[in-house]
C-alpha cells in the first residue's frame, strides 16, 4: 500500500512517515502543496493525507482538484482547523476522514487501516479507458494516444508498455519488473528487445517540440512522467 504524505511540519512528517513505514506502508512525503499535487496527480497512491494549511498550495485545493478529474483515492485531512465549519468544508471538498491536530498515533493509524479497508471505486478515467498523464492520454481499449492535436496507432505490446508506464507515473521501474509484465518465461525476449520497444514508443509519444515523459534511469530501468 502506498501512502502520500503532505505536511509542511518536519516535526511531525518524520516520526509519522517511519511509523507508517514500519507498519508496512511505503510513504513518499511532500513539505509543500505544489509538490504534494503533483506528486497526487501522477502517483498511483491507496491513501492522501493532507495538511490543510500548507505553501504554495492548500490541502484543500489538491482533495478538490483530485476530485474534479474523477479519482477517487481516499484523503485524510490531518490538520489544526478544528472547527465543526472547518470539517464540514474539508467533507464537502471529498475527504474520506478528518482527524485534528494534536492527535493520538493510535487513532490515526486505525483511521488509515479503516480507508484501506474500503473497496477501491474505479476512477472516472480508468472507467471508460482512458489514462492521462500530462497532455497524453491513452485510449487503452482502441489501442490509440492522443497528445496535444496528435492521434497515435499504437501496436498491441507499446499500448502495454505505456499503460504500464503510465499507472506508475513517477515510479522507478526496473527493466526486470517491466520484463514480466510485458512478457511471459515462455517468450524470454533478449535483453535489448525492452530498449528497442521504448525507443519505438518515444518516437511515437515524444514528437519535436513535446516534453520528454519517458526517463531513462541508467543500468536500473525507466520512470514516466514531466520531469519536476
Amino acid at each position: 500500500m502506498r501512502i502520500l504524505l503532505v505536511d509542511d511540519e518536519v516535526e511531525l512528517t518524520d516520526p509519522l512517515s517511519r511509523v507508517l513505514t514500519r507498519e508496512g506502508y511505503t510513504v513518499d512525503v511532500a513539505f509543500d502543496g505544489a509538490s504534494g499535487s503533483n506528486l497526487a496527480m501522477q502517483g498511483n497512491y491507496d491513501l492522501l493525507i493532507l495538511d490543510w494549511m500548507l505553501p504554495r498550495q492548500t490541502g484543500l485545493a489538491i482533495c478538490q482538484k483530485l476530485r474534479s478529474q474523477g479519482r477517487s483515492t481516499p484523503v485524510l485531512f490531518l490538520t489544526a482547523k478544528d472547527t465543526v465549519d472547518d470539517r464540514v468544508q474539508g467533507l464537502d471538498a471529498g475527504a474520506d476522514d478528518y482527524l485534528v491536530k494534536p492527535f493520538e498515533l493510535r487513532e490515526l493509524l486505525a483511521r488509515v487501516r479503516a480507508l484501506l479497508r474500503r473497496p477501491p471505486t474505479i476512477d472516472a478515467e480508468v472507467a471508460v479507458g482512458r489514462l492521462q498523464v500530462a497532455d497524453l492520454q491513452l485510449d487503452y481499449d482502441n489501442q490509440l494516444a492522443y497528445r496535444r492535436d496528435r492521434t497515435i496507432d499504437l501496436s498491441e505490446k507499446e499500448c502495454q508498455l505505456l499503460e504500464y508506464l503510465m499507472r506508475h507515473t513517477g515510479q522507478l521501474l526496473t527493466h526486470e519488473q517491466i520484463h514480466q509484465y510485458l512478457w511471459s518465461e515462455a517468450e524470454k525476449p533478449s535483453s535489448n528487445v525492452l530498449a528497442a520497444q521504448i525507443r519505438l514508443l518515444r518516437r511515437k509519444i515524444e514528437a519535436p517540440g513535446e516534453s520528454v515523459l519517458i526517463h531513462t534511469v541508467y543500468g536500473r530501468g525507466y520512470r514516466f512522467g514531466e520531469a519536476n
